[in-house]
């Protein structure tokens, strides 16, 4: 499978931007992000519950003296 470069990237973004507009532009970056962050979510969870360990704040070392 075909590895794309920088300069397709460039071509399809360019495309992308004058399809778009720049008024959606914003719009369509906000949605993605909130997808992209829902899917890692989802993920994270799913992780949780197969693996049976759960993310929890970073236990501090006891200091027992003696």
């Amino acid at each position: 499978m075909p590895m794309i470069g920088w300069q397709e990237m460039i071509i399809i973004l360019v495309i992308i931007m004058v399809i778009l507009g720049p008024k959606k532009l914003p719009e369509v970056g906000k949605s993605l992000g909130k997808g992209i962050r829902e899917f890692r979510k989802s993920t994270g969870e799913i992780k949780e519950q197969v693996t049976g360990v759960e993310k929890g704040p970073a236990e501090t070392p006891r200091a027992d003296a003696g």
